[in-house]
């Protein structure tokens, strides 16, 4: 059996994050230096730098609500018909105090999903499955791509670690991955604490949310080492990351939320008929191609 080159793509695609992240961490430095020394304050009076991200829709009081928001009051929807009813509806649950950009990724979260199928219909990557992925891609959106990552690297590490461990004990399934939450948990109390005496630069502020999706993402993990074994685990866990990371670049489209939020029917019906499409295709996939090129040549 020829080897899969979805590993090949994640380890191009991880080098080229890696690239990312290094020019966005120079750039945050020299910005945090500029503020410092605009303000006459020390670099060892501040602990933490907040990250002002204009794309998070997981802020329901962030600065993206005022531009969403901003956005709608831009354009007259003009009379109520069936061709903006949910432009309307929109705009009513926003003035009764419901954030736009809860509404938008929710309206977004349908493409997301798209994707996903997509990427396992027509490419091959087949990841933990939809769900799973998908909300590893709101997690991203929420801790930002480079400490989501990291974060999702070190559970999976910890709990690798601790699964192997434990052998010895022979412990039923569950309390054996109880002790993994036990484990796993302590460890990023112990990052959270230990974080800012390391002098290892800005953090992004973290909520309990990310964490808490990161850390139930572990049992599916775990269940794959044993059902699948370590290998086969490691690549579905690569393939995961990517569609997220993907996923997350999307949802991080600031035009696309725009378009989302001012064209609510087009969005909904849009994603509809491509899954309908997208559901009627029975070729074979990408890296099938790959796989049997031998045979189709």
């Amino acid at each position: 059996m020829k080897r899969r080159p979805s590993a090949v793509l994640v380890i191009v695609f991880g080098i080229f994050l890696l690239i990312r992240a290094a020019n966005a961490s120079a750039l945050d430095a020299e910005a945090t230096e500029a503020v410092l020394a605009a303000t006459g304050s020390s670099a060892v009076e501040t602990v933490v730098v907040m990250r002002e991200d204009t794309t998070d829709l997981t802020e329901p009081a962030g600065p993206a609500k005022g531009k969403l928001e901003q956005y709608l009051a831009q354009k007259d929807p003009g009379p109520l018909s069936i061709n903006n009813f949910l432009q309307h509806a929109i705009r009513r649950a926003v003035a009764r105090g419901v954030p736009a950009t809860t509404l938008v990724l929710i309206l977004l979260f349908p493409l997301v999903g798209a994707i996903i199928a997509s990427a396992r219909h027509l490419i091959g990557l087949r990841g933990y499955g939809l769900f799973t992925t998908a909300a590893l891609s709101i997690v991203f959106l929420a801790t930002g791509v480079t400490v989501g990552i990291l974060f999702f690297l070190m559970i999976l590490s910890v709990a690798t670690v601790t699964r192997i461990s434990l052998r010895q004990l022979r412990l039923q399934y569950l309390p054996r991955i109880a002790l993994l939450l036990w484990f796993v948990s302590l460890s990023i109390f112990a990052v959270l604490v230990l974080y800012p005496y390391l002098g290892l630069g800005t953090l992004v502020s973290l909520s309990i949310f990310p964490i808490l999706l990161l850390v139930l993402l572990t049992e599916t993990f775990i269940g794959s080492q044993m059902g699948l074994g370590m290998r086969r685990a490691v690549e579905l866990a690569s393939e995961t990351v990517l569609l997220a990371v993907i996923c997350y670049l999307v949802l991080s489209m600031e035009f696309l939320q725009r378009f989302t939020i001012l064209n609510p029917e087009l969005t909904v019906i849009s994603v509809a008929v491509f899954d309908v499409f997208l559901g009627k295709y029975v070729g074979l996939r990408l890296l099938e191609y790959w796989r049997f090129r031998e045979l189709i040549g």
